[in-house]
């Protein structure tokens, strides 16, 4: 990844791995949204932490992204499920 001094966003060269940390209150329901999201990519699912009262569960998904526009659909598409809390 270069900094584009000019545009200060980041130049990324695709293809690249790409890691996504994904928040819910259930992980089976985050593992439904990360299938639908990714459907048609090989992506790793690890466990990342859970919230203190156990309410809120995080997942780190990581996959190779060919484009920006894929890389973005799949935010899009865990951002938009019901289940999945937050996308970072």
């Amino acid at each position: 990844m270069i900094l584009d001094s000019e545009m200060q966003k980041p130049q990324i060269e695709y293809p690249c791995q790409w890691a996504y940390k994904v928040i819910g209150s259930d992980v089976n329901k985050i593992l439904l949204a990360i299938e639908t999201a990714a459907m048609g990519l090989s992506y790793d699912v690890s466990p990342s932490n859970v919230s203190s009262n156990g309410k809120y569960f995080s997942l780190n998904l990581k996959l190779e992204v060919p484009n920006e526009t894929v890389r973005n659909l799949i935010y899009e598409k865990l951002g938009n499920s019901p289940d999945v809390k937050f996308v970072l």
